[in-house]
């Protein structure tokens, strides 16, 4: 029975991974400006879930009970991820598609190494080879987005900060989790973004309204797609999945990015990039089942020391 869910925890994660995977597709169709895009992304889906929090007596009950720490912790982590989808969003001005979901989806090299100073994490020989095997094959995936260079290369910093940046905001979200519901965590998050990002674009006077219908229905399929049945439910799947396995995850995103890409606006797949993804695919599968073997082995140990 253990494994069979286990197995639904694995197999929602992978849906999640293709719904976040349409966030640089959204992203590319509206036509607003960064801070923009990130503020109505967070907006939108803080309004969609808003009823299902005050209509909820449990989750009301939750937040009366919520420490004041964990209210800190949690508006807090929502200025961060305001921060990565800004970063995130505006390196897509500077560097291709490719290039900057490649980098973003770095993120394991912060989680692993988080994961193990913080958390105290255990990675056998076979998740760390696992790891960098994905990584490698991300990277193949973007190469040629790497040989830009020039001004590219501000967009490809942009966005390795932003995976740094959502790498912490996944550690406190997987602190959070253990008291709060994923409802009220991510009203408390997404509006706290909300209002961060409003704050900005007003001072930097970004114009709110006045884009085409084309622009609203990206800004509202980013809310919906990407951000609720993707990074809404990497938060929830923080209850019992580590954020190494969630990061390590999102190394799957390039590919759904590529086939959505390869949909949507035409663009071929090369055999690098083809390798590439089979790289992504051995990793992630190498470092999963290192994880689970670790689990099992841990777990035996300790039952024939009793």
């Amino acid at each position: 029975m253990r494994k069979i869910y286990n197995f639904k925890k694995y197999l929602i994660l992978i849906i999640a991974v293709f719904a976040v995977s349409s966030s640089a597709i959204f992203v590319k169709l509206a036509q607003a400006p960064s801070i923009i895009i990130a503020f109505y992304r967070l907006f939108f889906t803080t309004l969609i879930f808003l009823p299902f929090l005050i209509l909820n007596k449990k989750y009301i009950k939750e937040l009366k009970e919520l420490s004041k720490k964990n209210w800190i912790a949690s508006i807090l982590s929502g200025i961060i991820l305001s921060i990565h989808y800004y970063l995130w969003f505006e390196s897509l001005n500077y560097t291709s598609i490719g290039s900057s979901t490649v980098i973003v989806t770095l993120q394991p090299l912060f989680a692993v190494l988080g994961g193990f100073i913080f958390f105290k994490e255990n990675f056998n020989r076979k998740s760390i080879i696992g790891c960098f095997i994905a990584v490698l094959g991300s990277i193949i995936v973007g190469f040629n987005d790497f040989q830009a260079g020039g001004i590219a290369l501000y967009g490809d910093l942009l966005a390795f900060i932003a995976a740094g940046i959502i790498t912490v905001y996944f550690f406190i979200s997987q602190s959070i989790r253990k008291d709060l519901s994923l409802i009220p965590y991510s009203v408390i998050s997404y509006l706290s973004s909300s209002i961060f990002l409003g704050i900005i674009s007003y001072q930097s006077k970004k114009a709110f309204l006045g884009y085409s219908l084309n622009t609203w229905l990206a800004l509202l399929g980013l809310s919906i797609f990407a951000t609720i049945l993707g990074q809404s439910i990497f938060n929830w799947l923080l209850k019992w999945l580590s954020t190494s396995i969630i990061s390590m995850s999102i190394l799957g995103e390039p590919i759904g990015t590529l086939f959505l890409a390869f949909i949507i606006f035409n663009e071929t797949i090369t055999s690098r990039q083809g390798i590439g993804i089979l790289l992504i695919l051995c990793g992630l599968s190498s470092f999963l089942l290192g994880k689970s073997n670790f689990k099992i082995k841990k777990t035996y140990t300790r039952i024939n020391s009793e």
